[in-house]
């Protein structure tokens, strides 16, 4: 295993921050701890606070198998971001479209995109609802098997009502963020690429983020799945139209999500985004700040306040949405999964990624938190999901011990 590095810009003493060095220290080695336990191939962690970075390392492995292959992880590593995609491009992209009047929060999709369909359930899918994850529509739809493009992956939504009532629960759905790509596609003539680029990673100095990633960034990239076996076994016997099948070789570059790959060639609303965790930090950093960093602008101050709030008001749930963050849960709620926001608190806001990302945003604390794990490489895990939670944890810990040790 290559020796933990750290070595990132601005980093200061944990100390400074009022964290408590050995018990932040202590959660890097549980991460050093899931490399090892091949919970992972590697992981690359980033702690800020105040807009300054007290943990940036690496661990672990950005490609372990094969071993003629095999690389160290870096700080510098870019990941396969799978849906932090969702917050990260197509969230700011429509609320920027919103904020300049071009797109109504509460407009009826079937308004912007009219072969989706306005009839029956339909007129009550809204912008909103995709956003919250309450707009009925099935949590994933592998379109990929019957056709190829934007087109088909309308017609085939706009051929069946919602699986569920608009507004009657939160399902979380790739189908609205693959449907919010192109309500922004349709309304600017840009994919949610070149506008996601021109409007937020380019005024954010988010260098090392984009889709399709070219050839000569490879060797930064960590691998995933070597092919796409996880989800070949969801549809037994079933191959994508797309020419050449399924995948069988290390996806290293290329989006490892079906519907990114098979259905868009890797540039699409829910997934598709490549980034390291230095970017994912200033994007993060950005909305706590309300919108702006470093002088560059990004969203209004108004409408940031409204995507970090609780947009969902249906009796019984329990499961708490922004717009498009995942927000901590009702207090008391039982764990199903380990929740990768663990111990932050109820103004905190976040997502997680498939491939073994996650970024959380704590306001109270002013607190960033990125966590970039390759736990699809060589092949899926879920193991790692109770030492993401743990990790969470014991960041907060680490500025509980210190406050405690004050007192």
């Amino acid at each position: 295993m290559p020796v933990p590095n750290r070595y990132p810009p601005p980093y200061v003493s944990p100390d400074t921050l009022d964290f408590d060095s050995a018990a932040l220290d202590r959660a890097w080695i549980s991460l050093v701890e899931g490399a090892e336990a091949h919970e992972y191939g590697g992981a690359v962690a980033l702690v800020a606070r105040h807009g300054q970075i007290a943990l940036h390392r690496a661990t672990g492995w950005a490609v372990r198998e094969p071993a003629a292959d095999r690389s160290p992880m870096g700080v510098d590593t870019i990941f396969d971001l799978a849906s932090l995609t969702k917050v990260t491009a197509t969230l700011p992209s429509i609320l920027s479209l919103i904020a300049d009047g071009r797109l109504g929060l509460d407009a009826p999709v079937g308004e912007v995109l009219p072969e989706f369909g306005t009839e029956g359930a339909k007129r009550d899918v809204t912008i909103r609802r995709l956003l919250t994850h309450s707009a009925g529509l099935s949590d994933w739809r592998p379109v990929f098997l019957r056709g190829h493009g934007a087109a088909a992956y309308l017609a085939d939504f706009a051929a069946t009502q919602p699986e569920h009532r608009p507004g009657g629960q939160v399902i979380y759905s790739d189908p609205s963020f693959i449907t919010l790509g192109e309500v922004v596609h349709r309304i600017t003539g840009e994919t949610v690429a070149e506008f996601a680029r021109t409007h937020v990673f380019q005024p954010l100095g988010m260098t090392d983020t984009r889709y399709t990633p070219p050839a000569g960034l490879r060797p930064r990239i960590a691998a995933t799945e070597i092919g796409n076996a996880f989800e070949a076994e969801k549809v037994p016997g079933q191959r994508p139209v797309k020419e050449g099948g399924w995948r069988d070789y290390l996806l290293r570059g290329e989006v490892h999500d079906g519907n990114a790959w098979y259905g868009f060639d890797g540039v699409v609303g829910h997934a598709g985004l490549f980034g390291t965790a230095l970017d994912l930090f200033r994007y993060g950093q950005m909305w706590l700040n309300g919108g702006e960093l470093d002088g560059a602008r990004i969203l209004p101050e108004g409408i940031v306040r409204e995507a970090v709030t609780d947009q969902i008001a249906i009796p019984g749930e329990t499961e708490r949405r922004g717009l498009g963050w995942r927000m901590m849960p009702v207090p008391g709620t039982p764990e199903g999964s380990p929740d990768s926001g663990r111990g932050l608190s109820q103004r905190a806001f976040g997502h997680t990624g498939f491939t073994g990302t996650s970024l959380w945003m704590d306001p109270e604390r002013d607190l960033v938190i990125v966590l970039l794990t390759n736990r699809a490489h060589p092949t899926v895990t879920t193991t790692y999901m109770e030492r993401r939670a743990s990790f969470t944890q014991s960041i907060v810990d680490a500025l509980d011990a210190r406050a405690l040790a004050n007192a």
